[in-house]
Order: structure tokens, then C-alpha cells, then sequence
């Protein structure tokens, strides 16, 4: 098997494991996934490019499995702290390009950072600020934060804003925004100052946290 451009493995296929390889697949992605569940495993073999039941912990059934011809790695191994610090060190031994780790608490998220996962995950807290954004503000309904306090949200646009024009919501001006782009249903176009707005329309805002949600407030 020669390596790829783009190529995942995926150690774990719990439920958030199984949906990231699912969706790296989708992508068109060379994916493989390792779980020593061997229903997990089944579920995904039609999925991915391969599934395979493997004891991650093992350096030697990882070396056997081929992972050290993909790219990229994500240890989605959550409850069991030990088999993750085990497969991590593992994957660092056997020299993976970038390593992601999920992390079952804070103390799991220190050791993984210590041994130089590139980037360490705490999905419930990172989906709870999530949802908590949209939840406090209907109008952000979507969110990347960008670390240093800086995010990328998609605006809506609502029905009482319908006509009026773009420059009107000061964005840039009052608001210290940078407007990026803007979705019309499925296009994607670069607005002008005095483009009118239409309802559902999405604006693509890039700044602070705060700022944006007072811009938010005010729509």
C-alpha cells in the first residue's frame, strides 16, 4: 500500500470516533479504523477503506496494521485512559506525521499535551460552548473558534431586515468586524457595501468573541 496525499487512522470507533472516520470517508478520504470490539469493527468495514480489530496498546500490532503509512492519526479512545496514553506513545514511536487525541478529562488532556499530541479534544466541553453560543443567541448559528479569542460565526439574517442594505449593520465601522463572505442559499458571493439583504441570508463574520455577539444582539 503506497501513502496516499491524504490518509487517516482512526483508534477507537466508539461514537465519536466511528462519526469522525465516517465523515473522513465521506470526504473521499483514505480512512482505517482500529477498535478491539469486533462488532464496532463490522459496523464500519463497509464504510471505510479498512476496519480492522486491533490492540492499539500493542507497538507490534500497530506496526502489523500498517498505520505508519497514514498520515494522520486520532486516538478517539476516551474512557480508558491507559490504552490511550499507550496507543499515543505508540504512535510517536512509530513516527506519525500529526497526532490528535480525544481526552476524557483535564488531567488525560495534560499528559496527552506532555507527549506532544498535536491537538488534544474534550468533545463535550468544545460542543457545550457550542451549543451554548446558539443557544444564547439564535441569530450565530453556527462557530469556529479560532483561539485568541478570535471566531468565524455564520450570521442569519432575520425577516424584519429583508432590503435593507448591508452597510446599514455597520459591520467594520460600528462593529469591529471583518466580513469575509456571504451565503444565499447554496452560493457563496462577496457582498458590496450596498448590497440588499434578503431574508436567510448568512453573513460569514471573523472577529472577537464579544464584539461578535453584540453585534448579534443588535439584529
Amino acid at each position: 500500500m503506497t501513502k496516499s496525499s491524504r490518509s487517516f487512522a482512526v483508534v477507537g470507533l466508539g461514537a465519536f470516533g466511528s462519526t469522525v472516520a465516517a465523515e473522513l470517508a465521506r470526504f473521499g478520504n483514505r480512512v482505517i479504523g482500529l477498535d478491539l470490539d469486533e462488532r464496532r469493527v463490522a459496523q464500519m468495514s463497509n464504510t471505510l477503506s479498512s476496519a480492522l480489530i486491533v490492540d492499539t496498546t500493542d507497538e507490534g500490532a500497530l506496526r502489523e496494521a500498517g498505520i505508519d503509512r497514514y498520515d494522520v492519526a486520532l486516538v478517539a479512545v476516551g474512557r480508558d485512559i491507559q490504552a490511550s496514553i499507550l496507543t499515543v506513545m505508540n504512535l510517536k514511536l512509530l513516527g506519525m506525521e500529526t497526532l490528535w487525541a480525544k481526552a476524557s478529562n483535564k488531567t488525560h488532556h495534560r499528559i496527552l499535551v506532555k507527549l506532544g499530541v498535536d491537538r488534544v479534544i474534550l468533545p463535550e466541553q468544545e460542543m457545550g460552548r457550542h451549543i451554548a453560543q446558539m443557544l444564547n443567541n439564535p441569530v450565530l448559528q453556527d462557530y469556529v473558534s479560532l483561539g485568541n479569542g478570535y471566531s468565524v460565526v455564520n450570521v442569519v439574517i432575520p425577516q424584519r431586515m429583508d432590503g435593507r442594505e448591508l452597510a446599514s449593520l455597520g459591520i467594520g465601522t460600528t462593529h469591529d468586524l471583518r466580513l469575509l463572505g456571504l451565503m444565499r442559499g447554496s452560493e457563496f458571493c462577496h457582498p458590496t457595501a450596498d448590497m440588499m439583504l434578503a431574508p436567510e441570508d448568512k453573513l460569514i463574520l471573523l472577529g472577537k468573541r464579544a464584539e461578535l455577539r453584540q453585534f448579534g444582539d443588535s439584529l
